[in-house]
């Protein structure tokens, strides 16, 4: 029974250790790809957020405020 205990330890150390190389590995490459996107690709603004517009599309946004602007007026309840 002692045996078959410390098979059973030894390959889970070594099953873990598998994993922990595995994801050891993994944050590696996706740190370097990371690294390598930024480098070759930097024409994408790290500070501008993606909820942003900055005046692009002024037209849409003043319609949906409008008809949210009408749609509260028409709806809005009278006591």
């Amino acid at each position: 029974m002692n045996e078959l205990m410390s098979s059973g330890v030894e390959l889970m150390l070594i099953g873990m250790g598998i994993v922990y190389a595995f994801l050891a590995m993994l944050i590696i490459a996706i740190k370097s790809m990371s690294a390598l996107v930024l480098r070759y690709f930097p024409d994408t603004s790290v500070n501008q957020h993606a909820g942003t517009h900055h005046g692009q599309d002024l037209g849409t946004i003043a319609a949906i405020s409008a008809a949210v602007h009408q749609y509260r007026k028409k709806h809005s309840k009278q006591d």
